[in-house]
């Protein structure tokens, strides 16, 4: 003790003896103390100084969350929680402490990926020297402590667990974890490693979580996961909650895009061309369908949406496309039932010098080699509505049965010769076939519905693997080539799986003398009523007079294949977004602006959508 003052103090000692005691000067008070009294003092104004400069380090403390902002799921209505989350999620937009809705957050590595690099990793191993940095929904959370909690984060069909500890934190712990709930989408800054639990023996693969991000808050309670979305209606009106909630919807969609891609890939390796035709028509043609009605303004004339692209796609090649398809919407005015919405996706393709039987060929090697790229077998299992399991084999070659024949065995009676089927005399036995089995059929009773009728009946119910019908009597096909050898008939099939359609083929019509026939027939039976009659389209007739090569046209409906390959059997589970009846709810349900009373700003248009005068 070098510096400081020394001096020697008599203390009195209450025993009786006089103690010389060597006292020196605190600097700090300028007190004079005992030698170790001021080390003392010296050793606990290092511990201020060093606490001080940890607190002037730190970043500040969030405030504590107010009561009316404190979110507790069981405890709420979901209109109350999303009262409570809207007002909540508003403060922050003015805050932005944290900035509820940022512009942009780095990923550097998909879940997916994490899940399939890391899985090998030992129970307990960290990789602290491996930055990655992810993103996804939050689908639950729990809270050991104050100081540490779990998330479950999904993205991309896969999920991993998300630890966060304080120690970890670089920034405010709390003010990352407090604002939290389920179903926000978060950003992970983080390393992966596989945590060690006391209560067993193998640890999750975990992302060790630095830093947190609020990405985009979810302002409405998500369904639980015990209970999950199970409400058709909901699923199907609320597609985008669907997919949060149900793995299966989003796997369905996967698989049709696969089925999409594979289709047009094979058609594309074969040197066709993928084209588009218009989607408003002035004649409804291409298919025997009842059309949508819809008016165009400027021309002050109604337009049809299209049933099928068939003649645009015939046109094509008498102009010298020879190999074309199409991929796309068709729309028809007709019954919404479990395997028919009012729009729905086809494939057409024509394809110049090729009949009927080279399609049949291509049908089997496009579907079953379809099946087998995206399922990894030939068979597959399909459930019906009422509960039958039909075991399904796709493995070509497929069953092929004709029509006339097939309803004479099934019925035990003989039809009229092939070349009388369109005759009034041919009429009155059918309908006399429909009494004696008991089978309705809604009017107008013409020949080819009645006929349509038989088939559904006695044929189509056979039809549990791949099934071709041929042959089918003209009246019932406009546009197909009247067979080579059976008077009457026309070259044509179709394909049924599970009792249900899904290609349309025939040998194209390219006659234009008969063409003309055949569409005078079509509007006979117009004028018997029926609506889905199809009417006489001069163009393609003129077009058939600068002649189409001898071609074969194939359709087949895209929903109907993904059904049976994803084992649905309602048509609205395939499609993203089906046709639902309008709700008619009485009281119309709050929207977050609404709930904080946000104002619509004014805006000057810039004339684009004004009608003009």
């Amino acid at each position: 003790m070098s510096d400081q003052a020394q001096s020697t103090v008599v203390v009195p000692d209450a025993a009786g003896p006089v103690d010389n005691v060597k006292l020196v000067l605190d600097e700090k008070t300028g007190e004079m103390v005992s030698k170790s009294e001021l080390k003392k003092r010296e050793k606990k104004r290092a511990a201020d100084v060093k606490k001080a400069e940890k607190a002037s380090a730190a970043p500040p403390k969030s405030e504590k969350k107010n009561k009316e902002d404190e979110l507790n799921e069981k405890e709420l209505t979901p209109n109350q929680y999303f009262e409570i989350r809207s007002r909540a999620i508003n403060k922050l937009r003015t805050t932005k402490e944290p900035n509820p809705y940022p512009h942009k957050f780095q990923v550097t590595h998909k879940i997916p990926e994490i899940v399939e690099k890391y899985s090998s990793l030992a129970t307990g191993e960290m990789l602290r020297d491996v930055k990655v940095c992810i993103a996804g929904r939050v689908h639950g959370y729990r809270a050991s402590s104050s100081k540490l909690r779990f998330y479950d984060l999904r993205a991309e069909g896969a999920k991993i667990q998300i630890m966060a500890q304080a120690q970890e934190c670089t920034g405010d712990y709390f003010a990352q974890h407090d604002t939290l709930q389920r179903g926000d989408i978060i950003g992970i800054v983080g390393f992966p490693g596989k945590t060690q639990p006391r209560n067993r023996a193998e640890g999750e693969l975990s992302v060790f979580a630095t830093e947190v991000v609020l990405l985009t808050p979810c302002l409405h309670m998500l369904p639980t996961e015990h209970f999950g979305l199970t409400n058709y209606e909901t699923r199907f009106r609320q597609r985008y909650l669907d997919l949060i909630m149900n793995k299966r919807s989003r796997e369905t969609f996967i698989t049709r895009s696969k089925i999409v891609s594979y289709i047009r890939r094979y058609f594309d390796e074969r040197d066709f061309i993928e084209v588009e035709t218009p989607m408003m028509n002035a004649i409804a043609g291409g298919a025997t369908a009842k059309p949508f009605i819809t008016h165009h303004n400027e021309l002050d004339m109604n337009l049809f949406m299209r049933v099928a692209p068939e003649l645009y796609l015939k046109m094509l090649v008498v102009g010298g496309l020879e190999r074309v398809y199409e991929i796309g919407r068709q729309f028809r005015n007709e019954g919404i039932d479990l395997t028919h919405n009012p729009e729905f996706t086809t494939c057409e393709f024509y394809q110049a010098y090729a009949d009927v039987y080279d399609l049949m060929d291509l049908t089997e090697d496009l579907v079953s080699g379809m099946v087998m790229a995206i399922t990894g077998s030939y068979k597959t299992t399909y459930h019906t509505q009422h509960g039958e399991v039909y075991e399904v084999n796709w493995e070509k070659p497929w069953r092929r049965v004709e029509m006339i024949p097939e309803l004479e065995k099934a019925t035990g009676e003989k039809f009229p010769p092939s070349e009388e089927l369109h005759t009034e005399e041919t009429g009155k036995f059918l309908r006399e076939l429909l009494r004696k089995h008991k089978i309705e059929c809604a009017p107008p009773q013409t020949n080819a519905r009645m006929l349509d009728k038989l088939v559904g009946e006695f044929i189509e119910e056979t039809c549990v693997n791949p099934t071709f019908i041929l042959n089918h009597p003209q009246m019932m096909s406009p546009l197909a080539k009247a067979h080579r050898s059976l008077p009457g008939l026309c070259e044509r099939f179709e394909t049924f799986v599970c009792k249900k359609e899904i290609c349309n083929a025939y040998t194209e019509l390219n006659d234009p003398f008969d063409q003309r026939m055949r569409f005078e027939e079509q509007a006979r039976q117009k004028a018997q009523g029926d609506d889905e009659a199809q009417l006489i389209d001069e163009n393609f007739c003129m077009s058939l007079e600068y002649g189409l090569p001898p071609t074969a046209g194939w359709g087949m409906g895209i929903d109907r294949v993904v059904m049976f390959l994803t084992d649905h059997y309602s048509i609205k589970e395939v499609l993203a977004f089906p046709f639902m009846k309008e709700e008619k709810n009485e009281e119309k349900p709050k929207f977050a602006a609404e709930v904080v009373d946000i104002q619509p700003m004014p805006t000057e248009s810039t004339g684009e959508l004004q009608s003009k005068d």
